[in-house]
C-alpha cells in the first residue's frame, strides 16, 4: 500500500477559538467541500469533547457542537464530477484538544487508509492577530497498482484542488461566522 501525504497551511485573521470551533463542528464540513461533490452529513454519533476553555474574547466565540474524540460521522458525497453515484464515508475522531488540533480517520470508505490532522495556532502577522490552520493528510488508495495509477493521473490533483477550494471558501465563510458570533455578544456566546 503506497502512502501519500498532503500538507497545507493557511493564515486567517480570526481568533483561534472561533476558527477551531467552526472546524470542530461536523455540520460545517459540507460547506467546505466542492459543490459538485454534493457532500451530506447523513448521521453522526457525537461524543462530547472535554469542557471548553474560556475564550480569550467571549464575544467572538462561535457556538457549535464539537465532535470530540470517539465521535463518528457518516458522510456521503459524489467522488467523481458529473457521475450520480455516491460514496459513503464513516469518519472517526481519534484525537481532540481544544484550540490546538483534532484528528479524523476513515473507519470505512473509499480509501485504503486515511488519517487527517487539523492543527490550529494563534499567530500574529504584522499587527493583526489570527490563526494558522495546518492540515496534515496521510492517505492510500485501494486496488494496488491501479490505485497508484489513478493517484498519478488525477487523485493527487483532485485532493490539492479540494484543499485549495476549502481555503477559498474559508475566506468567504469566516467573516460571516465572526459577524454572527459578535452579534450574539458575550452574554449569548456559547
Amino acid at each position: 500500500m503506497a502512502l501519500h501525504h498532503l500538507q497545507t497551511s493557511q493564515w486567517v485573521p480570526y481568533p483561534v477559538e472561533l476558527v477551531f470551533a467552526f472546524f470542530a463542528s461536523a455540520s460545517n464540513l459540507p460547506h467546505l467541500m466542492p459543490s459538485w461533490q454534493r457532500t451530506r452529513l447523513e448521521s453522526s454519533r457525537l461524543q462530547p469533547p472535554p469542557p471548553r476553555p474560556v475564550a480569550a474574547d467571549p464575544s467572538l466565540r462561535f457556538h457549535s457542537t464539537a465532535a470530540g474524540a470517539g465521535s463518528e460521522m457518516l458522510i456521503s458525497f459524489r467522488p467523481i464530477p458529473g457521475l450520480p453515484i455516491r460514496a459513503r464515508w464513516l469518519a472517526l475522531i481519534t484525537e481532540f484538544e481544544w484550540f490546538h488540533h483534532f484528528q479524523d480517520v476513515q473507519a470505512h470508505g473509499p480509501f485504503a487508509h486515511w488519517k487527517h490532522r487539523h492543527s490550529f495556532a494563534a499567530e500574529t502577522r504584522g499587527d493583526r492577530s489570527g490563526t494558522l490552520i495546518e492540515d496534515s493528510l496521510e492517505y492510500a488508495l485501494p486496488f494496488g497498482p491501479l490505485g497508484s495509477l489513478a493517484h498519478a493521473l488525477f487523485v493527487r490533483r483532485q485532493m490539492e484542488s479540494i484543499f485549495a477550494l476549502r481555503q477559498a471558501r474559508l475566506e468567504q465563510i469566516l467573516p460571516v461566522v465572526a459577524r454572527q458570533a459578535a452579534q450574539r455578544g458575550p452574554a449569548q456566546a456559547g
